[in-house]
């Protein structure tokens, strides 16, 4: 008997899971979460370092990864007269809670954490699905290879 015949096989192909809507929601969360804790920090009064490898050079010459501290722009801004405001952003464009409607007032700065774990709660139950992905396909427009020009 051959062995082959004893394993069960099957056509399969691996898909690209940093491009499916899972991996990002995944990083709008992950966002949300490093905003929470930038908040948090801010409310107590400590710094709030976010980090990132690097590859460095040593004193002997040989590469190395380290971590460095990134620079990290928050949610949350005051406008003119004074109102706090809490917004999220893919890329340039601000996205859209409901139509016409792109952030959330905030009453201060110790409502931030509050209101970014309802925005979480609200992405892990799928209601901002379709703007996360109309937000995704829009920014991925801006990526399609152009269309090769014909040879005369």
């Amino acid at each position: 008997m051959s062995i082959l015949k004893t394993l069960k096989l099957a056509a399969a192909a691996r898909s690209n899971l940093a491009a499916s809507e899972f991996a990002f929601r995944a990083k709008v969360l992950n966002w949300l979460a490093e905003q929470k804790a930038m908040a948090d920090a801010e409310i107590a009064g400590t710094p709030f370092n976010a980090m990132r490898t690097v590859t460095r050079t040593n004193e002997a010459g040989e590469k190395v990864r380290v971590e460095a501290p990134r620079k990290v722009r928050k949610g949350w801004f005051t406008d003119a007269t004074g109102k706090m405001f809490f917004q999220i952003r893919y890329g340039s464009k601000p996205l859209e809670f409901a139509k016409g409607m792109n952030a959330v007032e905030v009453e201060n700065l110790a409502d931030v954490p509050v209101i970014i774990g309802s925005i979480i709660e609200a992405i892990n139950a799928g209601e901002l699905d379709p703007q996360l992905n109309a937000a995704r396909d829009a920014r991925r427009a801006n990526f399609q290879p152009k269309a090769k020009k014909a040879t005369a």
